[in-house]
C-alpha cells in the first residue's frame, strides 16, 4: 500500500493528537445559526481557535443551468477543536448557541480524534458524494481499504440500500458513509 505523506500524516496519529500536541485540546461540536456554518469557522478562526465544517460539492440543477455548488454536510454544526478556556471563548459569538451535550449530561460531549481524523479524510479524498446517516446502523466488519483515492481509511463495511459503503462513525452524530466496492477493502478484525 503507497500513502502519501499527507495521508501518513492523517491516518499515522492513534489518537489524533500527534507528537507535541497538548491533549486538553478536544474536538467538540458547536451549534450555530442556520447558514452561518462558514462565518463562524472564519471568525473563530481570526480567534485563533481550530474548526472544520465538513463541505462537499454537488451539482444542482435547475431549468436552464446546472451549477456546481459547495453545501454544508452538516447543517448547523461547526467541529471546534479547543481547550476548555478557547472552547468558552467560542460561545462569545452571537451566531454560536451551544454546545453538543450527551442525555442527561452537563458538559459538551467530545468526538474522539481517531474518529475526526477518519472523517476529514474521507472527506478529502473521496471521489463519491459522502452521505450521513443518522439512524441506527448496525456495524459492520472492520476493514481497511486497499484501493483506490481512499487507501488506508479505516471504518465499517456496511450494506446501504442494497449497497456496499464504508462507514466512519461519529459519536452522536451517525456514521458518514460512501459508496465502496467489496474487492476494495481488506477486513481487519472482528466485528466490533
Amino acid at each position: 500500500m503507497i500513502l502519501t505523506k499527507e495521508k501518513s500524516a492523517i491516518l499515522g496519529t492513534k489518537n489524533g493528537t500527534g507528537e507535541g500536541v497538548a491533549c486538553l485540546k478536544r474536538w467538540y461540536v458547536a451549534h450555530v445559526r442556520i447558514h452561518h456554518e462558514k462565518k463562524v469557522a472564519e471568525y473563530l478562526g481570526k480567534m485563533g481557535i481550530e474548526t472544520f465544517v465538513p463541505v462537499q460539492q454537488e451539482i444542482h440543477q435547475w431549468s436552464d443551468r446546472r451549477k456546481l455548488v459547495e453545501t454544508v454536510l452538516l447543517p448547523m454544526m461547526v467541529f471546534v477543536h479547543a481547550d476548555p478556556k478557547e472552547r468558552m471563548a467560542a460561545l462569545t459569538l452571537a451566531t454560536v448557541s451551544r454546545y453538543m451535550v450527551l442525555r442527561g449530561e452537563g458538559k459538551p460531549a467530545v468526538i474522539p480524534d481517531d474518529q475526526m481524523a477518519s472523517f476529514r479524510f474521507m472527506l478529502d479524498y473521496s471521489e463519491e458524494a459522502i452521505c450521513m446517516n443518522y439512524s441506527p446502523l448496525a456495524r459492520g466488519k472492520k476493514v481497511r481499504v486497499i484501493k483506490g483515492p481512499l487507501t488506508g481509511l479505516v471504518g465499517e463495511l456496511v450494506a446501504l440500500d442494497g449497497k456496499s459503503k464504508i462507514a466512519v462513525r461519529l459519536d452522536m452524530l451517525g456514521c458518514a458513509c460512501v459508496d465502496m466496492p467489496i474487492g476494495y477493502v481488506e477486513q481487519i478484525g472482528e466485528r466490533n
